[in-house]
């Protein structure tokens, strides 16, 4: 089992205990291995959890590249991409597990180096994607650098409320709130509307995305995509 799978079972696992209550055994259970292997692959429970945040934070960058290559307009790829993120904190309880996780990068400079990674490249590459929805005339021109910030505050921010409200699925709170961040810059606010999370009026079901990722808890409203289940 390559260390790729063990950092996708790890995630998963710490979507549904969280960290605090994560053990090794737990992960063994996940994985189908026992803890002593994972001790000699990793050395520690922390030293597994550091390096499920450093794998999340250089996955962003091949997330988006996935997603740009179904060959969609930008803003549709920007919807979804960001929902794909919210796969493993579809509930309210794996939100608050990812949280939790968010603490520990916070708080220990050896996580919070790569938080501060994730967030930087998912920026830039939000920004990257709003200049080619500007270029394609489905934005109107704007200062996207500022643009990509909103929408990274607007991603975060759309997690912990919809886990508040908990009304329909977070996809579907997600697109509500980028829709309306993006409505007064769409050239024609009645035509051309990006389908975001949702195509034909179904949510997209974030765990259809690649099983190979790992972005799990750890990618809560600091990062996505890591912790937001990757390769």
């Amino acid at each position: 089992m390559s260390d790729i799978e063990i950092l996708a079972g790890t995630a998963r696992a710490v979507s549904r205990v969280g960290p605090a209550r994560l053990t090794l055994a737990e992960v063994a259970r996940e994985v189908g291995l026992s803890p002593a292997t994972l001790v000699q692959r990793f050395g520690s429970k922390r030293a597994l959890l550091l390096a499920l945040t450093a794998h999340d934070a250089s996955r962003v960058g091949k997330e988006f590249e996935d997603a740009r290559a179904a060959g969609e307009p930008p803003l549709d790829t920007l919807m979804k991409v960001l929902c794909a993120m919210t796969r493993h904190m579809d509930t309210p309880e794996a939100l608050s597990n990812s949280l939790a996780f968010l603490q520990m990068d916070l708080n220990e400079p050896d996580f919070h180096q790569y938080a501060i990674e994730q967030a930087r490249s998912l920026r830039g590459e939000v920004e990257v994607l709003l200049d080619e929805a500007v270029d394609r005339g489905q934005l109107m021109r704007c200062d996207t650098a500022r643009l990509a910030r909103a929408v990274q505050v607007t991603f975060n921010g759309a997690l912990v409320t919809w886990a508040i409200y908990r009304e329909g699925t977070v996809a579907e709170w997600l697109t509500d709130d980028l829709r309306t961040l993006l409505a007064p810059l769409r050239p024609n606010a009645s035509a051309g509307r990006s389908q975001g999370c949702r195509e034909g009026g179904t949510a997209i079901d974030p765990s259809t995305a690649d099983a190979g990722h790992t972005d799990g808890p750890p990618n809560a409203p600091v990062r996505p995509p890591r912790r937001q289940g990757r390769d």
